[in-house]
């Protein structure tokens, strides 16, 4: 009877020791894969509207970046010309980057010594820009909503959609070349799609009903006139409501043939711009086409993890969705710069009496809703190889 317990044990002790051995391996090959990252030059990339909101959270944003290197800023013609420190009224609340102070100014056309490209633009100019900034090679990461429902390209949140990457493929095909361009949502959809992504997996969305307050910063700068705004709340941002009520579907759609088929639930939405700085605080209900609970529903969100988190990417939070359980919460004044402005912060979640259950969603405009995104865009195919 000894014998075959001390074969047994001996086994058992093998058997883990061997996968400790492995787990250990998996971790050395990770870290070489970083430290290779780390020991090649940087990647340049430049910012188109370098001098405007979004294009400032870029250059900010890329300040000691540990892949991406910012080489080229562009602007208007009226700021072409000068050194980006004499071009910008910097708004942000960090100081200017020495490096980006003296690089010079250049027009918005093809031609910087750069790779990747970051644009910020207005889409009244970003269409036609981005579009010959990708015939002419570059990988173009935009914020703009011109090209966001084109066939072939990619609308992507990387924890959600990163499968939409491959339409790039399709997307050089159709145009020739070897540029391309890449999406990030409109800043209210970040955050409701991010909500919405881990519970339509497990429940399967049927109905959305959305009422969002969105911070003055959204608008841009100057943006909305103060005695607009100060002590008021402006019931409507022209095409807020159509964005998000197609962009969403989209993101959560099924990428089939080359081709995205929308995501077969309702959004209605209604948007308001109030007196708030920075971020997006939104009021959810939901219907599911599956039995849910207010447990299994936080501990959907709560132990979500998308592919950047798998990766460890640089702008990658941790932990993407984070639940707050305090009936106060999520707070724009205390809880937007909740892992460096990158997470959503979703708060009272509950029963909803005309729907299934409802909640409140938070998350940074500028950063994640907007320059951070497409940063974590560009890491992500460059983790993959792809750029």
């Amino acid at each position: 009877m000894c014998y075959p317990l001390c074969l047994l044990s001996f086994l058992c002790v093998n058997l883990f020791w061997l996968r400790l051995v492995r787990l250990v391996m998996i971790q050395l090959q990770t870290v070489k894969e970083r430290n290779s990252r780390t020991m090649n030059p940087k990647i340049k990339v430049g910012v188109l509207g370098a001098t405007g909101a979004v294009g400032q959270m870029f250059v900010r944003l890329l300040e000691n970046h540990p892949w991406f290197e910012l080489a080229e800023v562009a602007a208007s013609e009226r700021s072409a010309g000068k050194t980006y420190g004499e071009a910008v009224r910097w708004l942000q609340n960090t100081p200017l980057p020495e490096h980006a102070r003296g690089l010079p100014v250049k027009p918005c056309r093809p031609g910087p010594d750069c790779r990747i490209v970051f644009s910020g633009l207005d889409a009244a100019v970003a269409g036609e820009v981005e579009t010959e900034f990708a015939a002419a090679g570059y990988a173009v990461f935009s914020n703009a909503r011109n090209h966001r429902l084109g066939d072939d390209v990619p609308l992507v949140i990387p924890e959600l959609n990163a499968d939409h990457l491959s339409l790039i493929e399709a997307q050089k095909k159709n145009r020739g070349g070897t540029g391309f361009i890449v999406t990030n949502s409109n800043c209210s959809t970040m955050f409701l799609a991010m909500a919405l992504g881990p519970l339509h997996q497990a429940f399967g969305v049927e109905k959305v009903f959305v009422v969002t307050m969105q911070a003055v910063s959204g608008a841009g700068y100057p943006g909305v006139a103060s005695l607009d705004i100060l002590g008021n709340v402006i019931p409507f941002i022209s095409g807020e409501e159509e964005k998000m009520e197609i962009e969403t579907r989209k993101i959560l759609g099924k990428l089939t043939n080359s081709r995205v088929e929308l995501a077969d639930f309702i959004v209605s939405a209604q948007t308001n711009r109030v007196p708030v700085e920075n971020g997006h605080t939104e009021c959810l209900s939901v219907k599911f086409k599956k039995p849910a609970s207010v447990a299994t529903i936080k501990e959907r969100l709560q132990n979500f993890r998308g592919l950047p988190q798998e990766l460890q990417l640089p702008s990658a939070p941790p932990q993407p969705i984070v639940v707050m359980e305090e009936n106060d919460r999520p707070q724009p004044k205390r809880d937007v710069m909740f892992a460096n402005g990158m997470a959503t912060l979703v708060g009272r979640i509950r029963p909803c009496p005309i729907l299934d259950y409802r909640m409140v969603i938070l998350g940074h405009n500028t950063i994640r809703g907007a320059a951070g995104a497409s940063i974590l865009n560009a890491e992500l195919l460059t983790a993959q190889g792809k750029i």
